[in-house]
């Protein structure tokens, strides 16, 4: 049976609506799941993005993509500026931030914490990042406002983040993404005495962890996309935390293309609501196995199992959503 088509009605985030963005994340992530250890991330990639597009035309919306896989109309992408919805100039006006598989070489290699990720909010709410890097910081929900700060040290952070939590600097544990450019960062980590989680990839997974106690995983640290900064933002506004991010450019044609997209401070510093404002919705439904969710798993009797979860900023609600899957 198709998924029904859906027509808010008194808000433009419809509660009804709230639970239909996790049919988008599971489309998505059931296409990638055939591609798990395949060795090919583009496939994988592009089984995902087909997948959450034709959920989204099952939609009572008129959306529009803000930040997606590219900046132009190229096939197989959701690209920045693509119309999405069943009811274009009909449907209430959403802004979506989306990755249709978060964690592209995680997949074709099987690895943790793959997932399919978007973000809807009223439009004009989300920011229209460029695709360049960001510098990032966050922690979960439980501090005074303020308490991590990109103009702070590594130290002071760790610092103020443990003197908070009640407890040493070297009990801190920092989520962090294994690449070189953090060798220093994590040198640096580690002679304070913290915990160091380094992760292959999937830097929205490792914000979002922030949240979760089970984790134990106190704050994140990093460099990773702006695009991917967007979308832990949405998810930290409405699951709580604090979030520092910060533009940063390799070359002159970055720039040209952050003041493209309306950025004209490029050495601002974004908090959590200058990325995501107003109410919004965060939805995750998980690929492979991770730390915050189970993968899709391949049931005897033409069955397929998804864990989700799905997040609102204006209720603080957040449910996490088991499906079985009829496989046709």
């Amino acid at each position: 049976m198709p998924t029904q088509k859906i027509t808010p009605t008194s808000h433009v985030l419809d509660r009804v609506l709230v639970m239909e963005m996790v049919r988008v994340t599971e489309a998505a992530a059931i296409a990638a799941s055939s591609l798990i250890g395949r060795g090919d991330e583009k496939a994988a990639d592009a089984a995902a993005v087909e997948a959450m597009r034709k959920a989204f035309d099952t939609l009572y919306i008129d959306g529009t993509v803000v930040i997606g896989e590219g900046e132009r109309d190229e096939a197989p992408m959701l690209y920045i500026g693509e119309k999405v919805g069943g009811a274009p100039d009909k449907g209430p006006k959403i802004d979506i931030a989306l990755d249709p598989l978060e964690g592209t070489t995680i997949t074709a290699k099987a690895g943790p914490n793959a997932l399919a990720v978007l973000a809807a909010a009223e439009e004009g709410c989300l920011l229209n990042a460029p695709d360049v890097y960001m510098e990032k910081i966050a922690v979960g929900p439980g501090y005074c406002q303020g308490v991590i700060s990109l103009d702070k040290s590594i130290r002071e952070n760790v610092e103020a983040v443990a003197s908070e939590k009640g407890v040493a600097p070297a009990e801190i544990n920092v989520c962090v993404l294994d690449r070189p450019r953090h060798a220093e960062l994590i040198a640096e980590l580690r002679s304070i005495g913290c915990g160091v989680h380094l992760i292959p990839d999937g830097d929205v997974a490792g914000v979002i962890a922030t949240t979760d106690e089970d984790t134990t995983i106190d704050m994140y640290m990093g460099t990773g996309g702006a695009p991917e900064g967007v979308l832990a933002a949405a998810a930290l506004r409405c699951a709580g935390g604090q979030f520092n991010g910060r533009l940063l450019f390799r070359n002159e044609d970055e720039r040209a293309r952050a003041r493209k997209w309306g950025v004209e401070d490029l050495d601002r510093i974004y908090l959590l609501e200058d990325l995501a404002k107003g109410d919004c919705i965060f939805a995750a439904t998980g690929v492979t196995d991770g730390s915050l969710l189970e993968g899709v798993k391949r049931k005897r009797g033409n069955k397929m199992t998804t864990e989700s979860v799905v997040m609102r900023a204006s209720t603080g609600t957040v449910r996490w959503v088991r499906g079985e899957h009829r496989v046709r």
